[in-house]
Formats: C-alpha cells, structure tokens, sequence
C-alpha cells in the first residue's frame, strides 16, 4: 500500500508539472522562457542539496553528460513555451507520447532487438499523435506550439537515452540540472525586453514547479523505481496525462471533446502496447 501511494504521488507531481506551468502562463504573470529558467534554477537548487545530503557530493563527469544537458535544456523551454497555448493535459499526452517514440528510434537506431508488438505500439501513439495535432483533426491544435511540445518529447526522450548509463540517476540529474541552468540563464538575458514578465506568483508557480514537482518527483521516483516490477513502472506512467487532463479539467476550466478523448485513447493505447511487457508463453 505504501509503495503505490508512493508512486502515485510521483505521478501526480510529473502531472503537476503541466498544470503548474499552464496556470502560470495563462494567468498571463510570467512569460514562457522566464517561466522555464526559474524551473530549471530551482531544480538545479534542490536536486544539489538532496545529492549532497544523500550521497555526499556532486559528480559532474560521466559519459554522456554533454547530451543529456543539451537535452534539458531543450525539454525544459520546448515545454514551457508549448504551454502558452496547449491545455495541460494535450500538452502532456504530446510529451509523452512522442517521448515513447523517441525512446523507440534510439532502440531502432542502437540496433536493440525490437519486438513487433512495439513497433506496432509506437505506430498507434505515433498516429495518434498525428490525428491529433492535424488541422481538421478533433482538436484545433497550434501546430508551432504542438511542434514545441513535440521538441520537448524528443529533449526528454533522448535525455532519457543519455541516463541509462548512469550509475547514480539522482547525482546525474542534480548534475544536469546545474550545468544547465547558466544555459537558460544566458537565454533568459538575450530575451530581456522581449515580453519578458515576472511577477511574484508567476515566479512562485516556477519554483514550486522546479523545486517541488521535477526536483522532489524525480528524487522520489528514482527511490521508487527500483521497487517496481518493469510491467508496474510502464503502467504508472501510462497515468501521467489521464492525471493532468483531469486536473486541467477541474483546476483551469478546461474541455475535452469526445474526438480529443478517442485520439487520447489511440495515443495512450499505443504507449500501453509499447511499454508494458507481454505474456510470457509456457
């Protein structure tokens, strides 16, 4: 019992991320690259403090480290800048649908043995996907702020890819974390009169989004993940954005149309077929 409330409560602050960052973008009280490089900041902040507490130290070496900081830094501002227009929850099932996919080309391409039932569910997401992001689809979706969000998948995709390696996923991500945070620093200055805007609760959602939801979410997911069966951890993220489509429902006022539904339904069936591992036969 303890274990699944632990996990569900990862799952509902992965979630919170979408809905943290569309509230604070719709409420018009901080811009999108502000938005992202506070995120990135606070994270940086508690993710070091929480590897310093529990293993010591920091490492910042280690074998792809200059890709998964590249990767980021693409997830966290293709992220930020999709919600200036996506609701939370189609935001989040782009993300990880295309996250799935991107996943499945780096087996492709790693020249992994790739079973059918996955190609056949990366297809479906990857339809999916299409259905819903296509002008007539059943959802008029900002294709530029749906390729972003698209661009933020392949960033964690392939941040993900990067990690694998890792032998300390909470000191790699702390590292990460912090490298990249002069990154959208830099950014944030080049965009300095630019529409920037800041104020105190928009940049409150910002830490709460960094420091709490990915900070304290991925520490907490990395101390769960070892006790999870692989069929359990696919599932549990299967919920990630079933649990930000409700939440933009309740907290922003947001709809969901029966055509966004049966699209969400191919996208996620898709992923289900991909990650979850079939039956064994005797």
């Amino acid at each position: 019992m303890r274990l699944f409330l632990l996990t569900a409560l990862t799952m509902t602050a992965f979630a919170a991320n979408s809905i943290l960052n569309r509230l604070a973008l719709s409420g018009g009280g901080i811009d999108a690259i502000s938005f992202g490089t506070i995120r990135l900041a606070a994270g940086a902040v508690m993710l070091a403090v929480l590897s310093l507490l529990l293993r010591g130290g920091l490492r910042f070496g280690g074998a792809g480290r200059a890709v998964g900081v590249a990767a980021l830094v693409i997830y966290i501002y293709g992220f930020s800048t999709a919600y200036v227009a996506l609701d939370a929850g189609l935001g989040a099932l782009i993300l990880f649908g295309v996250v799935q996919i991107t996943m499945f080309a780096g087996a492709v391409i790693g020249q992994e043995v790739v079973p059918p039932r996955r190609l056949i569910g990366a297809g479906l997401a990857l339809a999916g996907l299409v259905w819903l992001l296509w002008p007539v689809g059943p959802v008029q979706v900002s294709v530029l702020h749906g390729l972003l969000m698209a661009a933020a998948g392949v960033g964690w995709g392939l941040y993900s890819l990067a990690g694998r390696g890792s032998g300390d996923a909470l000191q790699g991500t702390a590292a990460n974390f912090v490298l990249a945070t002069p990154i959208g620093a830099s950014l944030s200055l080049a965009m300095m009169g630019q529409g920037a805007v800041v104020t105190a609760q928009g940049a409150a959602l910002a830490v709460l989004s960094g420091a709490v939801t990915s900070g304290l979410g991925y520490a907490l997911w990395y101390a769960v993940l070892p006790r999870l069966a692989a069929s359990a951890a696919g599932a549990a993220q299967l919920s990630v954005p079933v649990i930000a489509l409700a939440g933009g429902v309740l907290l922003l006022g947001e709809g969901v149309s029966w055509g966004v539904a049966a699209a969400s339904a191919v996208v996620l069936g898709g992923v289900a077929l991909s990650v979850l591992p079939g039956r064994r036969r005797g």
